[in-house]
């Protein structure tokens, strides 16, 4: 799993989730020694002393809390009709409802449960309130700003020049890949190395013309994961794409984007905000 694509939310319910599990061996209840007597020697129980209490409070809030990172790390994961996050988010409610009766319970409750009920409600907070709240969207680390495309001869891409994957070598609109800068193929003359180009390269704009409209072909990165979906219109993602990986927008399409993945699959991207123009 990409560490880039964790929200400020993720980072809430993986450090609730670390307090959850020190907690767990902390005294559940506390000791109130008779005068006269030495207790030194006695040790409270913890939650691993107490099944229920450790399975119903403590892991069942780490188990939630693994499956709200991981099924936003892969939105397309689904249980029992349920996204991995919305399992997980349920998995912190329940353990937080728990701690809540226990420690009601408890007629001395000890660190562990009082530190067990803090945490689980730090962690179904975060579980429930990242997909609604922005400030907790927004990623957890910054999106790696990646290198400039570069044209064949060292500078940037300008409007009208070609377009290729980064690192890879740009062909202007109307050249052939194989030919030199500005050489048309001979009429009748078969071009081999266009059989061997990259599909993306395949599929660019021919006879030096931009393409249709106001838009222009760029580069971007998203801050975070995000789902690819088919051009039909299919409610399923196609892809996803990485935060740190250059894509091709080659169209626009209403609010969102028809962008191209390295292996030549194209799709509308939903969702365009904090995304990163190369």
């Amino acid at each position: 799993m990409n560490i880039r694509s964790l929200t400020r939310g993720d980072g809430v319910v993986i450090g609730a989730a670390v307090v959850l599990f020190i907690a767990s061996f902390l005294d559940l209840a506390g000791i109130d020694c008779p005068a006269g007597l030495n207790c030194s020697g006695f040790d409270a129980p913890n939650a691993w002393d107490a099944l229920g209490v450790l399975m119903s409070v403590f892991l069942a809030g780490i188990i939630g809390a693994v499956l709200v990172v991981v099924g936003r790390a892969m939105p397309s994961r689904k249980v029992v009709g349920l996204d991995l996050g919305q399992f997980g988010a349920a998995f912190c409610v329940f353990a937080l409802w728990t701690a809540f009766w226990t420690i009601i319970d408890a007629s001395d409750a000890g660190t562990g449960l009082i530190l067990g009920l803090l945490a689980a409600i730090v962690l179904a907070g975060g579980a429930v309130a990242t997909p609604l709240v922005p400030a907790l969207k927004a990623p957890l680390m910054g999106a790696p700003r990646p290198q400039a495309v570069q044209s064949p001869y060292g500078g940037q891409p300008q409007p009208g020049q070609g377009y290729g994957y980064p690192g890879a070598q740009q062909q202007p609109y109307g050249a052939q890949p194989g030919q030199p800068y500005g050489a048309q193929p001979q009429p009748g003359q078969p071009d081999p190395a266009m059989a061997h180009a990259p599909q993306a390269q395949q599929q660019a704009p021919q006879g030096g013309s931009a393409p249709a409209g106001d838009f222009t072909p760029f580069w971007f990165a998203v801050p975070v994961a995000r789902p690819l979906y088919g051009e039909d219109g299919s409610p399923s993602p196609i892809a996803e794409l990485a935060p740190g990986t250059w894509y091709l927008a080659v169209e626009q399409r209403g609010p969102g984007l028809v962008a191209q993945t390295q292996d030549g699959r194209r799709g509308v991207l939903q969702d365009t905000t904090g995304i990163q123009r190369g």
